[in-house]
């Protein structure tokens, strides 16, 4: 009895297995090299070889080929004849549990600089003035800036800031000073919370031109409201990433 109660339990582990495709492992393999890739976890750059990668991990040579062509497509390694697969590309973190400015957050990793390619106002339309708690066509600041890593186009920001703060912004330096500290000079007070939303979007034709990426790639879209340590929004931002650039991290706590 009590072998067969083995075989009743081993037998959908094994038939589940079994129906693993060499995609599914190939994509999971993918997921972990990733993860010691943006670690740096090859200290030379140089991944092992593939018979080690597939003894480590189990699985076959094809299949580890298969993860590391699905690496390539992000232009994060590359096949060097008389090398072995390499390090090519890297992603820079941007915490989502803290709030700061771009310059602040990639602190360490590279100069941000600012290309501002539109600055001024606009008349609110209600999507934005609903947010920003103004009336429904009162004019905001509108600033949209390509941001860039060591020259690297990273990011495009789209903000609405309320008029009254906005004024002084027209005469800042915003090539080199994030948005967020200026803000706070100009209100007298630190920032305090923001409302997030992330997620995917296809690169349209504007967006892929000034970002330089394919058009119909994948952007990571931040969409961020922040608000003053009194509470009050004071900006509105939408900001599109390339998503082979940037990663997205954060620590996050289970409330009991």
């Amino acid at each position: 009895m009590a072998a067969e109660r083995t075989r009743d339990r081993t037998a959908p582990v094994a038939a589940a297995r079994r129906r693993r495709l060499r995609a599914d492992q190939a994509r999971q393999l993918a997921d972990l090299l990733r993860r010691q890739v943006l670690a740096r976890g090859y200290g030379d750059g140089v991944l092992p070889h593939e018979d080690a990668l597939g003894a480590e991990y189990g699985v076959s040579r094809n299949t580890v080929r298969q993860a590391l062509d699905l690496l390539r497509a992000e232009r994060l390694v590359e096949r060097v004849p008389g090398l072995g697969t390499v390090v090519v590309g890297q992603k820079y973190p941007h915490g989502l549990d803290r709030l700061m400015g771009l310059a602040e957050t990639l602190h360490g990793h590279g100069r941000v600089s600012n290309e501002v390619r539109a600055l001024g106002p606009v008349r609110a339309p209600a999507a934005v003035a609903s947010r920003l708690g103004v009336r429904e066509h009162d004019d905001v600041l509108y600033v949209e800036r390509l941001r860039r890593l060591d020259g690297l186009p990273l990011s495009l920001d789209l903000t609405y800031i309320p008029m009254d703060l906005g004024v002084e912004l027209l005469t800042a330096d915003l090539e080199n000073t994030d948005v967020f500290r200026l803000l706070e000079q100009i209100s007298g007070q630190p920032l305090g919370t923001a409302e997030i939303t992330l997620e995917a979007v296809s690169a349209d034709l504007h967006s892929a031109a000034v970002l330089e990426a394919p058009r119909g790639a994948a952007l990571l879209m931040l969409e961020r409201l922040s608000h003053l340590s009194d509470g009050r929004p004071v900006d509105l931002e939408f900001v599109r990433f390339r998503g082979d650039r940037i990663t997205m991290r954060g620590l996050l706590h289970r409330s009991a």
